[in-house]
């Protein structure tokens, strides 16, 4: 590599790193501290009520039932993270062209686009958080049930729970954001859909 390369490469490095540091500047006079604050205080109260309805629910389960528990939280955590990365990846301007034809739903799609950072947070960070740690949770009532119940080693029974756990949510979410950019557009438009539905409710 000779001087003139290395004098290039330099200049690029440098440009790149003004570019992120305005970046950054601009992202930090963006912060909107409201936001912030009330997604902590839903985090909170969400969590609070999810693991007070899983702690009653599976301490008097039996072993099937607490399997399932278990897997109800796994696949909605999956389910939330979809909905999060799809909010995230799905294009705009479709949902404005729907909503000008009056497409039930796209009205709804258009905010949730417009507060896609929110949207994915809410979706990916709160309740799929949630739903790891009591999946979490429940796996070592699963656990003590079956050591209770079969006599079985508890340090391995432990291990294969935690695993086939974090296999199940991890692998679950890997094959789910796949899924979710190749399929934006009509996951958010159902999302958006399934909304506006309990809108007309009210």
């Amino acid at each position: 590599m000779n001087r003139r390369e290395k004098s290039k490469i330099k200049r690029e490095l440098m440009n790149l790193e003004v570019q992120t540091r305005r970046k950054e500047k601009r992202k930090k006079e963006l912060i909107n501290w409201h936001w912030i604050l009330t997604i902590i205080i839903i985090a909170f109260t969400l969590s609070m009520t999810l693991s007070f309805v899983s702690e009653v629910s599976i301490k008097k389960a039996t072993l099937p039932i607490s399997i399932l528990i278990t897997l109800i939280f796994i696949c909605l955590g999956i389910l939330f993270d979809i909905i999060g990365v799809s909010v995230t990846a799905s294009e705009e301007s479709i949902f404005h062209s729907m909503s000008a034809r009056k497409v039930s739903g796209a009205k709804v799609a258009v905010k949730f686009k417009k507060n896609a950072e929110k949207v994915s947070s809410f979706c990916c960070d709160v309740v799929g958080d949630i739903c790891g740690v009591i999946s979490g949770a429940s796996g070592i009532t699963i656990t003590s049930l079956l050591v209770k119940n079969y006599s079985w080693n508890i340090l391995i029974v432990t291990l294969v729970v935690t695993g086939i756990i974090s296999a199940l949510t991890i692998g679950g979410k890997a094959l789910g954001k796949s899924f979710a950019i190749n399929k934006s557009n009509i996951i958010l438009y159902e999302f958006a859909k399934t909304i506006s539905w309990f809108y007309k409710c009210k």
